[in-house]
């Protein structure tokens, strides 16, 4: 036997045992690349020769804050509050958007008048699920300022429109102080950590609008701070169902008699 031949196998094979060893441990934790990254492009300032604008161009309703006449609560403790007072209690501050002449919303006022009967929406201090006689919605209570204590996140509906009213209310100084005041086309409310998020719906289908409001220490109250248009999922297609014979027969006598109709 050659011994130079026999020396070589023991050896093939340690270094064949290495790199199978070598190969596992790589596959076990070993980096991988994730492929090519994307450039980063700082942003582009456009036209930077246009002065700058010394006042907004619209009015947004920053820092929008209003205290509710005539209506406390023993301690400042906003689960004693009623609800209902508090919707007319804005009503008789604002004459002009619910009770006066061609004002917008005269079905919330006059809807007022079923708040707190039995059988009815709107049932003493908890308010009512808005969809029936009372336009008053269920208060929610969460601590949305930040100082320990419950504030009330109430609605009411804006008749005889489809808008919905979104108000947020604390106690400042002993007085009940409206912090947030919004109203639209709702969707859905959602109270997300010290947030209030609205979703409004859009003329576009799968596609809503997404507003959150946010308290502000400094100003007091909640602000406008996240203003979206966002897509919610795949349009739903609608086909047109097709006309029988008989019905394209009944629409062309239909037309018929209006156009004999139009000629007298």
């Amino acid at each position: 036997m050659n011994p130079s031949r026999t020396s070589r196998v023991p050896l093939a094979a340690l270094a064949l045992a290495l790199a199978v060893l070598a190969a596992g441990c790589g596959d076990a934790g070993g980096l991988r690349g994730a492929g090519p990254t994307a450039t980063a492009i700082s942003p582009a300032r456009l036209w930077p020769e246009l002065p700058a604008a010394s006042s907004p161009a619209w009015y947004y309703g920053e820092a929008e804050t209003e205290t509710v006449k005539g209506v406390t609560a023993p301690g400042d403790d906003i689960h004693k509050v009623d609800p209902v007072a508090v919707v007319r209690a804005e009503i008789a501050t604002h004459p002009d958007v619910y009770t006066a002449d061609n004002s917008p919303y005269t079905g919330t006022a006059a809807g007022m008048a079923a708040c707190g009967r039995k059988g009815r929406s709107g049932t003493g201090r908890t308010g009512g699920s808005g969809t029936g006689a009372c336009p008053v919605l269920r208060a929610y209570y969460r601590d949305l300022t930040g100082d320990g204590r419950d504030d009330m996140a109430l609605g009411f509906r804006l008749l005889p429109g489809n808008g919905t009213a979104v108000r947020v209310y604390t106690f400042q100084r002993h007085r009940l102080v409206q912090i947030m005041a919004n109203d639209d086309a709702v969707t859905a409310v959602e109270l997300a950590g010290r947030a209030v998020i609205i979703r409004s719906p859009s003329q576009i289908p799968g596609y809503e609008y997404r507003t959150q409001w946010t308290w502000d220490a400094d100003q007091k109250a909640m602000l406008l701070t996240r203003d979206e248009f966002l897509r919610t999922g795949k349009p739903k297609r609608t086909h047109a169902p097709r006309a029988s014979s008989s019905a394209s027969t009944s629409s062309a006598a239909s037309s018929s008699v209006s156009s004999s109709a139009s000629a007298r």
